[in-house]
């Protein structure tokens, strides 16, 4: 069961083996000044652990395009130049730390202008330091202000706002580039006909949702290398219609078969993975069962022939590396087990018998 620690090759990018830090946000940049956005220092300590830890590929956490799309005002950022030279140590760290540096670029829709979790989190006015968001329609998030609807001019430029962030994320060092269109935030509320109700060229039919995220696809991969992977990460469910199944009762929502849908023209554009999460467009009952999670990502790989990965739940060294034996993912994406043991890879490698990085160095023990 050592699949889990053979290196991946994506077009021409070898990541050392399949076990991945996901992106998860910390609320640690300077929200303001000239270093607004920008990696610091505990960015460089929290991801270079994770990288000596031995993940194959350390995803970092969502980074705003523009200001406007952060999630908090704490959020990382790559929507000015003057903001590369901090991402540029961070990539070099995770890289000398033997991990492939990754980044998702990220726009947080009506779910922006929030304020960090451990300060109860929720939506931050804009006479208390927030700012106004904006969404596919003027369609709330339940409990949040009501976003703008996005003109198509607007639309345009956060496409082209996509592009100009890759192409900064290429000159920092970045090798990998994933486009998050999950968890409620702006690609994927444009996705879900629950809170896309256009009836424009960007709204009503599948084809119509899907339209920016497959030009964002086109954008970011017209400045990014050939031989570079572009992953993108979806909510496979908003896990509405599967809560209405069971009575008997369903309404239109984003569903794993639109996710399947979309995961071939995706492939189409140049995505080369599918990260396959679930939820966040709006509150719903999910189950609370180990594989909620990864049995979309497998029904995903196996319906769409798209390279996944699958997050969620995956705590035990073994179970990750069935996912892999049993084809139902190509890669596993770890997230709280990382911030809980920074070492969790080489960790399961030494369950596995598999060899973690800096193993061969000390004497390594679990």
């Amino acid at each position: 069961m050592t699949e889990l620690f053979e290196p991946l090759t994506i077009r021409g990018t070898t990541i050392p083996n399949r076990v991945w830090m996901s992106p998860m946000c910390t609320y640690s940049a300077l929200s303001e000044g000239k270093e607004a956005g920008a990696p610091n220092d505990f960015h460089l300590a929290h991801y270079a652990a994770r990288a000596a830890g031995g993940v194959g590929l350390a995803m970092v956490e969502a980074t705003g395009v523009t200001a406007q799309g952060r999630i908090s005002a704490y959020d990382l950022g790559l929507w000015d130049d003057t903001q590369i030279s901090a991402h540029r140590r961070l990539a070099r760290a995770i890289s000398d730390a033997g991990s492939i540096p990754g980044i998702q670029l990220a726009h947080a829709g009506r779910k922006a202008s929030m304020e960090r979790p451990w300060f109860g989190g929720g939506p931050v006015a804009v006479a208390d330091g927030g700012w106004d968001t904006v969404a596919p329609s003027s369609v709330a998030f339940p409990g949040y202000a009501d976003p703008a609807a996005m003109t198509v001019a607007e639309i345009g430029d956060v496409v082209a706002a996509w592009a100009e962030a890759a192409r900064r994320a290429l000159t920092a060092g970045y090798q990998v580039v994933e486009i998050h269109a999950a968890h409620g935030y702006l690609l994927h509320s444009f996705l879900s006909p629950l809170s896309n109700i256009r009836t424009d060229a960007y709204g009503g039919s599948l084809e119509n949702r899907a339209r920016i995220v497959l030009e964002v696809l086109d954008a970011v991969r017209n400045v990014w290398p050939t031989e570079k992977p572009v992953f993108l990460r979806i909510s496979s469910t908003d896990w509405v219609a599967e809560n209405q199944e069971s009575n008997g009762n369903v309404s239109e929502a984003w569903t794993l078969e639109d996710s399947i849908v979309l995961s071939r023209w995706a492939r189409e554009h140049g995505a080369d993975l599918i990260d396959a999460s679930s939820g966040g467009l709006v509150p719903a009952k999910i189950p609370h069962r180990d594989d909620y999670q990864t049995f979309n990502a497998a029904q995903l790989k196996a319906s769409s022939g798209v390279a996944v990965a699958a997050v969620g739940r995956i705590t035990d060294p073994v179970a990750a590396a069935q996912l892999l034996e049993n084809g139902s993912a190509d890669a596993v994406f770890i997230g709280r087990a990382l911030l809980r043991d920074a070492s969790w890879a080489n960790n399961a490698a030494a369950v596995l018998g598999a060899r973690g990085r800096f193993m061969h160095q000390y004497d390594y023990a679990v």
